[in-house]
């Protein structure tokens, strides 16, 4: 049985891995995601390890560069450092700024597929982040939780995605709209205590998901049909098959 659940309220994308987000009308659901998402990422020269990438756990700092483009391109050209500076992604500059504050080498890499934690694709509804936000006590505010779309779901009720799992969310009401199988619930991070503007870590926000819902906000997917998602779009969920 198919169920209309609710409509597209907002999308993102992150450039840069760790770096800020970009908030979107629409975009490209590819196989391996949104069309330019977190396809650039910092490598630790001096790690050699299975995840070589700096992120804002390291350098919490990083949440507050802007990876930014030109018209209409995906791929960014130039990063908006904290104080408004701009700089070529691939400058010297750039990474030497980086490098001093986090006090080894990195090196900006871009990567055809991106570069990611767990999955590609993420999925929350803001009934989620506003009940987190409730029992940190504080502000609401979705950037915290870095996802790649936002549900405003027809039924209002915190961490309903975890009964999506299995299932199948479709994006728009044509036989071929895009599509994502939903694989995992989303574990949180410590990001989720940064301030995407300061920087500075709240830890009520962590605390808060871990009381509510085990530190699960969201769901992670793979991607069934490629097309194009846009804010607005009415969200149809597709249930398991039982066995």
């Amino acid at each position: 049985m198919l169920v209309e659940i609710g409509q597209v309220e907002a999308l993102f994308r992150y450039p840069v891995k760790s770096m800020a987000g970009e908030r979107l009308e629409s975009a490209e659901l590819g196989w391996h995601g949104f069309e330019g998402d977190r396809r650039f990422a910092l490598r630790r020269v001096n790690d050699r390890g299975a995840f070589p990438w700096l992120t804002a756990g390291k350098l919490p700092e990083l949440v507050r560069y802007l990876p930014m483009r030109e018209g209409d391109g995906v791929v960014p050209t130039h990063v908006r450092m904290p104080d408004g500076t701009q700089l070529p992604i691939f400058s010297e500059e750039l990474a030497a700024e980086i490098e001093g504050r986090y006090g080894a080498p990195v090196q900006m890499v871009q990567m055809k597929h991106g570069i990611f934690d767990d999955a590609s694709i993420s999925v929350i509804a803001s009934e989620t982040t506003n009940e987190v936000a409730r029992l940190a006590g504080q502000t609401p505010d979705v950037r915290r939780f870095r996802p790649n779309i936002v549900v405003r779901l027809q039924q209002p009720s915190a961490f309903q995605e975890d009964e999506w799992l299995g299932g199948v969310l479709e994006f728009g009401e044509e036989e071929n709209a895009p599509a994502i199988a939903v694989t995992m619930r989303d574990l949180r991070c410590a990001m989720i205590n940064l301030d995407p503007d300061t920087a500075k870590p709240e830890t009520a926000w962590m605390k808060a998901a871990v009381r509510a819902n085990g530190n699960n906000a969201g769901v992670y997917g793979t991607v069934t049909r490629m097309g194009r998602i846009s804010v607005g779009q009415g969200i149809i969920f597709r249930p398991a098959r039982p066995v």
